[in-house]
């Protein structure tokens, strides 16, 4: 379900209004019924007037009304006081984030709020056990405790918590209360597999109770005890979790670095989870996984044990007040909500309830009989409804005539409760899964539905009223004709839909001109059968950049990006643990060149190298553990495999070595283990994905288990390439030339100084395996003709295109800098660049752009290292991705 949740559509508890659907009528909660004036609801009665008037200023400011911040105040003190909120708190959040924390909390304490606060420290013990000797070790993303480790992870949480509970006291004055023994029972989790690592099985809310009954905010680390008086470590979101079933409270907050979850494939964040109609589809999708998956299923669990007024929060202190007094929201809100039905038989209607709907916006007995006239019209033709229980929102479909045609969404509306509750976005999300290709209208001056129509759309095209928008994957030829059609019949295209109903009503009441019929929260869509038509002219004589094209083609991505495939960045991460990893094939230049970057990497945990030459020798230059050299068979890596001792493999193997090893790794049935294969054994299967994050679309790499890394000629070859290929007017040549370490540490005439000395040395000028694999990449016939130089590293390309078009240097240059926008291991420059400046460097340089005197070639350059964007930096990028870390982790640039 890509994209599924967009900004402006937050979730029930984002509004101050429920929808019961027996009644179809709309009640305020008690809560807000009961909210009162703010000299009532913000004087304390112990002269602490002004403190709590700026706390809620404060508050006010990030809202976008008074009423606002009073209908949430309202809502969270109808509740007793300890079933305002759990909080729990991030180690990384202590550290890094602690004035943001405690001044968000004194926020709600002033205004008489007293949320139940659980903190972690996961950060700080990783950090403290390697500076203590000890290694931290995980199964299954969990801490495995030892008595050393219990030792250190109790000092190190009572310090954490001391530190807060000070904090918060001297501070920021605000009264808090340690709680680290008594109030948490466990029992061991698994003895045997995790040690000293419990569950919570019970909670004593004593000391919980009397700290907030004396206006205390209550602070207890992740530390439990059994019946026995054992002390065991417990993760923190557990403790929460468990403390939220103790006390249902209306908010389960969890505050992260992160601020909330985003998805990976339009880099932006998820502003609601609707779990009864989002979860299935959420999980299904391929870059849902790690921490992210952990945090939807885990609330699903905890949400499914609690009140259906309860919801979980994700956000950043920063964000809190936000989060909890707007309806936009500060974070990720999940919550439990409601289904959405689907008729297709007139019988099947209830048709005084979808008459109101459909004119509860247009006032009059004209909307009555243009409504009456749109329903009756439903009895003969096909048709889809879709609505909710209340029917806040309503849609009515007209099916395609025929498969592979655009289904017209004839009318979509909604009330603001629905459109505030998420209710629109399962509406639409519905009607997607139906029909796979629709287009609609929406009228451009409701600022608020317009961007949230755009963001559904795969596609649209602006006028001066209104705006055509669709959706579905089609043939440009589709696309063309489907716009040329609209924009020769502009509005008369409207003439079976509800719209051109009340327009006509409006016309003949009032006169007014068409299109002046306002609605508030109400989109009407086109209703026609497409014909297929001429594609229309588009500018012939120069490159339009992407941000001047008179439609939109994606909204898979952000509007102000060009780089259809932008990169994945810190709020991507889905995983905060090491991985542990093995190298097979060290001894050469990449291995070694990967040993740095993983001994760099904060998470990269290097466990076994394995080299025939080296074995039994001690690794040089890596500082995080003594690790000496193996000689790893396929069956001892199969033993290893078997018993879960490796979460990636790296194949540094010469090509046609390494398939023992994987046949090795699938025998043992660990299917989670991932595989970056260096050789280009596997760049020619369909079953391993190809490893070039910047032109491969990042949400195939994201947790994939198999991945050939692609070569260092056919990367800065195809990165060369890629931008133009539209515009390719015959077969691109690439003149390549490399250092002589891509020749390998084998002795040879290629890696013979002294051969190569005054020398440049060709070879393998035609079928080399480059070319194979950089014409396939691309889809295009390229050839590729080879070099060694007597220089050690780095990788020099003249690239000569032929063009289909006549094309200017500016437009070329505009066309790279576009696609590659954001990227940081691509650099577009004007100049051409050159070896002696990427050597050493992790990313690729691209200029040049000469263009023949006809305008009809360009000769670009392109240079890269072979060892590391190569090679070893892409590796790691790609095991990044597909370890759940940010893409770049580790990598200088």
């Amino acid at each position: 379900m890509q994209g599924v949740v967009r900004a402006g559509a937050r979730a029930a508890a984002r509004s101050s209004r429920q929808i019961v659907a027996a009644s179809g009528r709309r009640h305020l909660p008690r809560a807000l019924v009961a909210s009162t004036t703010p000299s009532r609801l913000y004087t304390t009665g112990d002269g602490q007037k002004s403190s709590v008037y700026a706390a809620f200023l404060n508050l006010l400011a990030s809202a976008s009304s008074r009423r606002e911040v009073d209908q949430y105040l309202g809502q969270f003190r109808s509740v007793k006081p300890h079933q305002f909120a759990v909080v729990k708190v991030g180690g990384a959040i202590l550290t890094d984030h602690l004035d943001e924390l405690c001044f968000a909390l004194q926020q709600l304490h002033a205004i008489g709020l007293y949320p139940i606060i659980v903190h972690g420290a996961g950060p700080q013990m990783n950090q403290t056990l390697l500076d203590s000797g000890v290694e931290p070790d995980f199964i299954d993303g969990i801490r495995v405790t030892d008595k050393k480790t219990l030792g250190i992870a109790r000092k190190l949480f009572l310090e954490a918590n001391m530190d807060l509970v000070m904090t918060l006291k001297r501070n920021w004055g605000v009264p808090a209360r340690p709680i680290t023994a008594g109030a948490l029972q466990a029992d061991y989790l698994d003895k045997e597999k995790w040690k000293y690592v419990g569950n919570i099985t019970k909670i004593n809310p004593r000391a919980i109770m009397d700290a907030i009954e004396n206006k205390e905010l209550p602070i207890l680390c992740s530390m439990a005890e059994t019946e026995d008086g054992q002390i065991l470590n417990v993760n923190a979101d557990v403790v929460a979790a468990a403390l939220a079933r103790q006390f249902e409270p209306m908010k389960v907050i969890y505050l992260s670095e992160k601020g909330g979850l985003f998805n990976a494939e339009t880099g932006k964040l998820i502003s609601h989870i609707n779990l009864e109609g989002e979860y299935d589809s959420y999980l299904k999708q391929p870059w849902v996984r790690y921490g992210t998956k952990l945090k939807i299923v885990e609330a699903k669990k905890l949400l499914d044990g609690l009140p259906r007024t309860s919801s979980v929060a994700i956000t950043h202190p920063q964000n809190l007040g936000k989060e909890l007094f707007t309806h936009t929201g500060g974070g990720t809100l999940i919550r439990n909500g409601g289904s959405v039905k689907e008729v297709s038989k007139f019988e099947d209607l209830d048709i005084d309830a979808l008459s109101q709907a459909l004119a509860r916006e247009h006032g009059g007995a004209e909307a009555t009989n243009a409504v009456k006239q749109y329903i009756e019209n439903l009895k003969s033709r096909p048709f889809e409804a879709f609505f909710d229980d209340a029917m806040g929102v309503v849609a009515i479909v007209y099916p395609p005539g025929k498969d592979g045609e655009f289904a017209q969404l004839s009318t979509f509306t909604t009330t603001k409760d629905a459109f505030l509750t998420n209710v629109s976005d399962l509406v639409f999300e519905r009607m997607k899964q139906k029909f796979p290709k629709m287009y609609w209208v929406v009228e451009s001056q409701e600022q608020n539905l317009v961007k949230w129509n755009l963001e559904k759309t795969d596609g649209f095209l602006r006028r001066e009223k209104e705006i055509f928008c669709w959706w579905g994957s089609a043939e440009s030829s589709e696309i063309f004709g489907l716009l040329e059609n609209y924009s020769k019949q502009g509005r008369s295209i409207l003439k079976d839909s509800l719209e051109s109903q009340f327009r006509r009503a409006a016309d003949f009441v009032a006169g007014l001109k068409q299109g002046q019929q306002a609605r508030s929260y109400s989109t009407m869509a086109a209703s026609r059968t497409m014909g297929q038509s001429a594609r229309p002219s588009l500018r012939q004589n120069r490159i339009a950049p992407a941000a001047s094209r008179g439609f939109a083609t994606s909204a898979s991505r952000s509007q102000d990006s060009t780089n259809p495939n932008p990169p994945y960045g810190n709020k991507f991460a889905s995983k905060d643990y090491p991985s542990k990893v093995a190298l097979i094939g060290a001894r050469g230049y990449t291995g070694q060149a990967l040993i740095d970057l993983l001994n760099k990497h904060p998470n990269m945990d290097l466990r076994h190298v394995s080299s025939r030459e080296l074995n039994g020798q001690k690794l040089e230059g890596y500082t995080k553990r003594q690790i000496t050299y193996e000689n790893l068979s396929p069956d001892d890596v199969e033993a290893l495999a078997k018993k879960g001792e490796v979460d990636c493999w790296v194949m540094a193997l010469p090509n046609g070595v390494c398939k023992p090893f994987v046949e090795a790794i699938e025998r043992s049935g660990n299917e989670q283990s991932v595989i970056v294969d260096l050789s280009a054994d596997y760049r020619f299967d369909d079953n391993w994905t190809y490893g070039l994050p910047e032109l491969v679309p990042r949400r195939k790499l994201d947790g994939a288990t198999r991945i050939a890394n692609p070569g260092c000629y056919a990367t800065a070859a195809q990165l060369g390439i890629a931008p133009l290929l539209d515009f390719i007017g015959g077969q691109p040549t690439v003149f390549g030339v490399s250092g002589y370490s891509g020749a390998g540490t084998k002795p040879s005439p290629k890696n013979d100084v002294n051969n190569l000395t005054n020398n440049l040395i060709p070879y393998s000028l035609v079928d080399h395996i480059h070319e194979r694999e950089i014409s396939r990449q691309l889809g295009t016939d390229v050839a590729f003709i080879p070099h060694v130089a007597v220089w050690f590293q780095g990788i020099h390309h003249t690239i000569s295109i032929p063009l289909n078009r006549t094309m200017t240097s500016r437009d070329i240059r505009n066309l790279y800098q576009d696609r590659y926008a954001g990227e940081k291991l691509v650099k577009i420059v004007g100049e051409s660049p050159l070896v002696k400046n990427i050597s050493g460097k992790h990313g690729v340089e691209i200029g040049g752009f000469a263009v023949h005197s006809s305008g009809k070639r360009v000769v670009i350059n392109a240079t890269i290292d072979n060892l590391l964007k190569g090679a070893a930096t892409q590796c790691l990028q790609n095991m990044n991705l597909a370890l759940g870390y940010a893409e770049f982790e580790g990598i200088p640039y």
